[in-house]
């Protein structure tokens, strides 16, 4: 099993291949990544308190490479459960998804779960994983709920990690909590409080349309922050249920065993009738555009194909701001060729400034180490020759008085 540090699957590498998006919806700043062929219905991964759209990094780059799309998004300031509805729903229709599946852990399967309820035929299917149908429990353990929004910031984040169990862990859980720790100290006091006031405001998941078979229920058999309770209260809910149950895992058991619970995505997936498209996975380039091909792109492709009669027009510019190729001349190579001329003496300028800088350096250094040395010297002489002085004080105080009374 890969670790957290393992390459492919490794944060460093994720960031450079997969892009980051964030689109304003109304007053809401949404924060998402998207990726993998955009003609397959998406899997969509909402992350729990403490997560952020980071923390599913695993399970886009395993899945987008076997021809599934996986989105996944930092849950949006909202401050009700309503709002949460309304607002996933105008998140849905800015990236034209209409049929989803969802995948939630911890607060995010309660979320997936609210929105299943009020939005059922966009549902497809549910993923849960350590997540729970009431808030009563955690409102009761919070009595400081009503001013959660005054609260400083360093206090919701202790109060978000005192959650996370602390103590030995074996390598791969450990990694998962640093990884999760690190999150969380990027989220602001806004973004703590709002989810803080989705967890306790009070809210339950009524019975869904949707059936039982088209929902899989993925629990860590060791120990989780939510309570035992409320995941049975889940599992009797839902008895017709697949059953996923992970030996170890933690709390972030997609970081900890992504290997297993990427299968368990797949098998899920699969079983719901979401059938991957490998041929249309491309090779991912440094600007992460290849790994979600879609119409827009085959058609862009083909008006650049196109020779270009409108002269440059500014309409013809793709969305992503892409400015048209200049037009090539014996004009822009020369003028090529002058930059290239140009570039070159002012390399050659900037070699001899290094050289120069260099030796000036090298000669500072010279001065400074003979300061230092003489400065050395001085201390050594000073501190050798102060206790015969501090000596020669003490005699000569002792015998002054006894000269004077010879005299």
């Amino acid at each position: 099993m890969k670790g957290v540090s393992s390459a492919p699957g490794d944060y460093i590498h994720f960031k450079s291949q997969v892009p980051l998006h964030k689109i304003p919806i109304g007053i809401k700043q949404w924060r998402y990544y998207d990726f993998g062929p955009k003609v397959v219905p998406p899997l969509i991964c909402l992350p729990g308190t403490a997560g952020t759209a980071d923390v599913y990094y695993k399970q886009i780059m395993s899945l987008s490479m076997k021809g599934y799309r996986v989105i996944s998004v930092d849950i949006p300031r909202v401050w009700n459960h309503q709002e949460w509805i309304q607002s996933f729903e105008k998140f849905l229709d800015a990236i034209d998804v209409h049929h989803i599946h969802l995948y939630g852990t911890s607060l995010g399967g309660f979320l997936a779960q609210l929105f299943a309820q009020h939005r059922p035929r966009r549902v497809k299917s549910l993923i849960l994983s350590n997540t729970f149908l009431e808030t009563c429990t955690f409102a009761a353990a919070m009595p400081w709920a009503p001013i959660v929004g005054w609260t400083p910031s360093f206090l919701l984040k202790r109060y978000v990690l005192t959650g996370i169990r602390d103590g030995p862990h074996e390598p791969f859980i450990a990694d998962s909590v640093d990884f999760v720790v690190s999150q969380v100290e990027t989220l602001s006091k806004d973004d703590l409080a709002s989810r803080l006031t989705l967890t306790v405001d009070t809210a339950s998941v009524e019975p869904l349309l949707l059936s039982d078979s088209f929902i899989t229920i993925m629990d860590t058999n060791d120990y989780s922050a939510i309570p035992q309770q409320l995941k049975d209260l889940l599992s009797e809910r839902y008895p017709g249920a697949r059953r996923a149950y992970l030996k170890t895992g933690g709390d972030f058991p997609f970081l900890s065993r992504s290997d297993e619970v990427n299968l368990h995505l797949q098998l899920h997936l699969r079983r719901v009738g979401v059938e991957p498209q490998p041929d249309l996975v491309r090779s991912i380039p440094k600007d992460g555009t290849g790994g979600s091909p879609s119409k827009e792109n085959d058609e862009k492709k083909d008006r650049d194909d196109q020779p270009k009669d409108n002269g440059g027009n500014p309409e013809s510019t793709s969305e992503e701001g892409q400015l048209p190729p200049a037009p090539v001349s014996s004009e822009s190579h020369g003028l090529d060729d002058q930059l290239l001329i140009n570039a070159k003496i002012c390399s050659i300028g900037h070699e001899d400034a290094i050289i120069l800088t260099h030796s000036a350096f090298l000669n500072n250094q010279r001065t400074v180490a003979t300061r230092i040395l003489l400065q050395s010297s001085w201390e050594f002489f000073i501190f050798s020759l102060l206790p015969f002085y501090m000596e020669s004080l003490y005699i000569t105080s002792n015998n002054v008085p006894k000269f004077r009374q010879l005299v």
